[in-house]
């Protein structure tokens, strides 16, 4: 998919799934004088939070009903954020265009999660709209390169990270998750379906069992967007939830690729990572970038 620079003259649509990060975009675009109309999607969006702005319920499949009230908002634009479970294509509930559209679905469903959303993302703009991701409706939003806090990360913390980003490359072609627990140049998980939530419970739990022999305090949470993944969907991302699953998982710290990973709440963040004494850090693609 290329991509086109957002029309900041229309309203933006965002199709929002769960998390806090659909109204921290929709907060950011409308500080930058933008119209915000929320498409939330049943089943996910957080209705008390959905109800503070210009919005529309709907459910998946729904792509007759969204292009008409799209319309009629003056909605060009398209983003996708929030966090929702791959669905079944059999529990969608398509209307007529999608049923027409079922083939070309079928073909979308069968990959990984990056192919089914970027397969999701042509359809709209094959119905003429424009996708455009939080790189581009709010940069602030992304992570910058060096630490938010004050912890930084040691000198075995920096090659823990260098092994989980050489790993995330090589499995990005396979599409299965973009987070990575590395310890000690020890690989104690990688990022399924479940999300880095669960795979941060999933290391405290092997800490809990003695599993592994390395000490709280060692190990580092890595997270980067596949090669090749277009970055207006699905981009890696991290909030003080997170820094708390870290540091229930007795890690040093956490990683991500600065320039293309939300940060959710960054003053949170820092402030969440110092109480638990962990670093939180951007870092190159190609390896660590840090003071």
């Amino acid at each position: 998919m290329s991509e086109q620079a957002p029309n900041t003259t229309s309203a933006l649509a965002i199709i929002c799934g769960a998390g806090t990060l659909p109204f921290a975009l929709a907060d950011a675009a409308s500080k930058r004088g933008r119209r915000v109309v929320l498409f939330a999607l049943r089943g996910w969006a957080d209705p008390q939070r959905v109800a503070a702005y210009p919005h529309h319920w709907t459910w998946m499949g729904q792509l007759d009903r969204f292009m008409q009230i799209a319309a009629e908002e003056g909605c060009r634009d398209v983003a996708f954020i929030g966090s929702v479970t791959r669905p079944s294509l059999w529990t969608i509930r398509p209307d007529l265009r999608v049923l027409r559209l079922m083939p070309q679905l079928i073909r979308i469903f069968r990959g990984g999660d990056d192919h089914l959303q970027s397969g999701i993302g042509r359809l709209f703009e094959q119905h003429g709209f424009r996708l455009v991701g939080p790189k581009e409706i709010a940069p602030e939003l992304i992570m910058p390169l060096g630490p938010l806090g004050s912890c930084l990360p040691s000198e075995q913390d920096r090659a823990d990270i260098a092994l989980g980003l050489a790993l995330l490359n090589a499995t990005s072609p396979f599409d299965i998750g973009q987070a990575v627990v590395v310890a000690n140049n020890h690989v104690l998980a990688v990022e399924g379906p479940e999300g880095t939530d669960r795979t941060l419970a999933r290391v405290a739990e092997l800490r809990r069992n003695g599993r592994f022999r390395s000490s709280s305090g060692a190990g580092v949470l890595i997270k980067a967007a596949k090669v090749g993944q277009d970055q207006r969907i699905d981009l890696p991302t991290i909030g003080p939830r997170t820094i708390e699953g870290a540091a229930a998982a007795g890690l040093a710290g956490v990683a991500v690729v600065a320039g293309s990973t939300i940060v959710a709440e960054p003053e949170l963040i820092a402030a969440t990572a110092d109480r638990a004494k962990l670093f939180v850090t951007g870092v190159e693609a190609s390896g660590v970038s840090v003071p």
